[in-house]
């Protein structure tokens, strides 16, 4: 909206459940903003705000979301305003680094800042800077997992192709606490069967998860008899819910013509889920010994 002032505002262990939470890759997806504002004004001449002030806030009916780089090296900020007004705001600190309370002077156009300099960028409604310097100060910045922004409190200014006017804006943030992270629970048991109808090997177990998801079980059994080395891999599914072990079972092949026998058996495992809070995948890896008995 635009306003006629300015407004400030998993190692595993044999047969034991295993828990583990595998970090993704990637900027986080953008989440919707619970409560917040983003308001900027430009002196005569600067091209971006036309001189003018304008001011968004979650209260006035725009839209607001936040997204961040794994990393916490940037944050951006988008509007999509209730009278059809849209902006972006680029927050990032010199690479290697991550966002947190202080001021970065010798900001230059994210995303194409040096390795040692912080980004800025505000630009939306058709206009946006070729080049700009500018600074900004983020007097408080929470983060959650997986690029998660709980708060964020900030103050930037920037100019346009190096010119004197400045436009001037603040941002602010507030989302609730970030989702715990879906965590998982793998146990084979060291028990399983060699059938001597087909020469497959019959497993199983339990999974955990802290939260309802679909875990995909893939692994590899590998037994050695009378120095022959005996190989096949499996893989199952299977719903889980917080608080209730979810059993599995499933079937190896062999891929030779040697058949499973009655022994001892290294199986590999490997369990995968969907963290639908992050969009993400959990995984953990097991190792087990499996006796297997003739059946």
């Amino acid at each position: 909206m635009k306003v006629s002032g300015f407004l400030k505002r998993a190692a595993a262990v044999v047969a034991v459940p295993v828990l583990a939470v595998l970090v993704g890759a990637g900027p986080a997806q953008a989440q919707p903003v619970a409560s917040g504002s983003l308001s900027f004004s430009g002196d005569e001449g600067d091209y971006i705000s036309g001189g003018s002030s304008y001011a968004y806030s979650t209260e006035a009916k725009d839209r607001l979301t936040v997204t961040a780089s794994e990393n916490r090296n940037h944050i951006a900020v988008s509007v999509s305003g209730f009278n059809s007004d849209w902006w972006t705001l680029d927050l990032a600190a010199p690479s290697g680094a991550s966002l947190a309370a202080g001021t970065y002077d010798g900001a230059t156009r994210y995303p194409f800042q040096g390795a040692n300099a912080p980004g800025l960028n505000l630009s939306g409604n058709g206009r946006g800077c070729n080049a700009l310097t500018g600074t900004f100060t983020v007097q408080n910045v929470v983060f959650g997992p997986h690029g998660y922004v709980q708060a964020l409190d900030a103050a930037y200014e920037q100019h346009c192709e190096g010119g004197a006017p400045a436009l001037r804006g603040e941002v602010h943030i507030t989302n609730p606490p970030a989702p715990a992270e879906l965590a998982i629970g793998l146990k084979v048991a060291t028990d399983g069967t060699a059938s001597t109808l087909n020469g497959n090997a019959y497993l199983h177990g339990t999974v955990e998860c802290t939260g309802a998801a679909k875990v995909t079980l893939s692994g590899a059994a590998t037994q050695v008899k009378n120095n022959v080395i005996i190989r096949g891999t499996y893989s199952a599914q299977v719903a889980c819910t917080p608080g209730t072990p979810a059993s599995w079972k499933a079937t190896v092949v062999p891929t030779g013509t040697t058949p499973f026998q009655k022994g001892k058996a290294e199986v590999v495992t490997q369990a995968t889920a969907l963290d639908p809070n992050y969009n993400t995948n959990v995984s953990v890896d097991d190792t087990t010994v499996v006796t297997l008995v003739k059946g």
